[in-house]
């Protein structure tokens, strides 16, 4: 099945033309990481398909609905009532963690899923804590994110996106911010992730993390898609010219 669908989607800042009719479509169950140079629409995509940022033009579809439809050349999105429902779809995870700096890991945790989803506090606390533990986060439930290191904040703040029950994940750069120790911790938890059949999406510069986890890479440059297939095809053999300069440049 496939849980998102983007069909020929542009978008521009000012006169900057940051995506370029894009499309892609990813299935049930199914790990996409994104290569590509800084400035290439990686983070945008990712903001267009997280209702962040809207799109110009172009249509997306979560899980077969339509979220926004292109009508006379523009991207028309569903009302707002609509929009609560697909928004419960996907969780988004961000370099720089974007935790709430006064609130403690359990209650970053807890807070949307209890006041956003209106479910069971009991129940939310509990599978909060199950998760948080097995994140290795046990002892830190009453911690406040300035007492953790930059590894266990981002443990936190994929605990947060899976604690809303997502269909699908993106994580923008998951790893950017952090030392190569802890990149290697997050690296740790996102191939754990991927054996249980998380649905995820990844911008990503980890090569060899995107070559050892991922079902599918792509390749974008200058707001295009220039080579998308199998990590062994794109990042091992790679067709077009721009993507074997740029791999070459990253393993040297």
């Amino acid at each position: 099945m496939k849980l998102l669908e983007i069909n020929n989607i542009k978008k521009t800042f000012d006169d900057l033309e940051v995506l370029k009719d894009i499309s892609i479509s990813v299935e049930e169950g199914e790990v996409v990481s994104i290569l590509g140079p800084s400035g290439s629409g990686k983070s945008t995509l990712l903001r267009c398909a997280t209702m962040l940022e809207t799109m110009d033009s172009g249509t997306m579809k979560y899980g077969g609905e339509y979220v926004v439809k292109d009508v006379d050349g523009k991207s028309v999105y569903a009302s707002k009532r609509e929009m609560k429902h697909f928004l419960h779809y996907f969780g988004l995870v961000f370099q720089n963690f974007n935790l709430f700096p006064h609130y403690t890991v359990l209650k970053n945790v807890i807070d949307a899923p209890i006041h956003t989803q209106k479910r069971d506090k009991a129940e939310v606390i509990e599978r909060a804590t199950h998760m948080l533990e097995r994140m290795g986060l046990g002892d830190k439930l009453d911690y406040y994110p300035c007492q953790l290191s930059g590894g266990q904040q981002q443990r936190v703040a994929i605990t947060r996106a899976l604690a809303m029950k997502p269909k699908i994940l993106f994580f923008d750069e998951p790893t950017s911010a952090l030392d190569p120790e802890l990149t290697g911790e997050i690296l740790k938890v996102l191939r754990a992730l991927a054996k249980r059949k998380m649905t995820m999406v990844i911008v990503t510069h980890e090569i060899e993390f995107a070559r050892g986890v991922s079902d599918r890479v792509i390749f974008m440059d200058d707001g295009y898609i220039i080579e998308q297939g199998k990590p062994e095809d794109v990042i091992d053999n790679p067709e077009n010219e721009r993507v074997r300069a740029f791999l070459n440049k990253l393993s040297s």
